[in-house]
C-alpha cells in the first residue's frame, strides 16, 4: 500500500484525506441514523397511552426528551399544552413543526459533508491525472528523446489517482444517498406522529370562555 501512495505522487494526498473523513462520517451516521436513537416504532403508541387521562409529569416528559429525535418533537407538544393550557390547534401545530424542523437538521447532520466529499474526490483524481500528464509531458526531452523514468513515474500518477478518486466517491455517494433516504423518511414519520398526537393533545386544552 506504502508502494502505490509513493508512486501515485503528492497529489494523492488529499484524496487519502477525503478517505478518511468519509470513512468517519459513514460510520458516525450508521451509528445514529438507528430506529432506536432516531424513531422508536413504539414511541408514539406509548406517549398516547401514558397521556390517555391526563399529561405527564414534567419528569416523564424530560425522560421522553432525552429518549430519541422523535421523543423530543413529541416532549416539545406535550410541554406546549403544560405551558399553556389554552393553546390553539394552530399554535400547537406549530410548536410541533418548529420542534420537527430542529430534528430534521439534526439528523441531516454531516450529510453535506458526504455529499461533497462524493462530488470531490473525481475531480481530485482528475486533478491528479493532470499532474500525471504534465510529468509525462515532462519527461519528453526537446530532442525527442523521453526519459523512462519520469515517464512512468508520470503514468503512475495519472492512473492511481483517478482510480483513487472513484473508489472514494462511489461509496461515499452511495452512502450519501442511504442515509437522504433514511432521513426522508424518518421526516415522513415524525410528520405522521405530530398529526396523530395534535388531537390527543387538544383534549386536555382548557376551552376558552364564550
Amino acid at each position: 500500500m506504502l508502494s502505490i501512495i509513493q508512486a501515485a505522487g503528492w497529489p494523492i494526498w488529499p484524496l487519502l484525506a477525503c478517505s478518511v473523513v468519509a470513512l468517519a462520517l459513514i460510520i458516525e451516521r450508521l451509528y445514529h441514523l438507528r430506529d432506536p436513537l432516531v424513531a422508536p416504532p413504539t414511541l408514539l403508541d406509548e406517549v398516547l397511552s401514558v397521556s390517555r387521562n391526563n399529561l405527564p409529569a414534567a419528569d416523564v416528559v424530560n425522560k421522553l426528551a432525552e429518549n430519541s429525535v422523535l421523543g423530543g418533537v413529541l416532549a416539545a407538544g406535550l410541554r406546549a399544552v403544560i405551558a399553556e393550557p389554552r393553546i390553539t390547534d394552530e399554535a400547537l401545530r406549530q410548536a410541533l413543526e418548529n420542534a420537527g424542523r430542529t430534528a430534521v437538521h439534526g439528523t441531516e447532520r454531516y450529510l453535506n459533508t458526504l455529499g461533497t466529499i462524493a462530488a470531490a474526490a473525481p475531480l481530485l483524481g482528475l486533478f491528479g491525472t493532470v499532474v500525471g500528464m504534465i510529468e509525462i509531458f515532462g519527461s519528453q526531452a526537446p530532442s525527442g528523446a523521453s526519459n523512462p523514468q519520469m515517464l512512468a513515474h508520470g503514468i503512475s500518477i495519472a492512473l492511481y489517482n483517478t482510480a483513487f478518486g472513484l473508489i472514494i466517491a462511489i461509496p461515499a455517494l452511495m452512502f450519501y444517498r442511504y442515509f437522504r433516504g433514511r432521513v426522508d423518511a424518518y421526516q415522513l414519520q415524525m410528520e405522521i406522529a405530530a398529526q396523530r398526537l395534535v388531537p390527543h393533545l387538544m383534549r386536555f386544552v382548557v376551552k376558552a370562555a364564550a
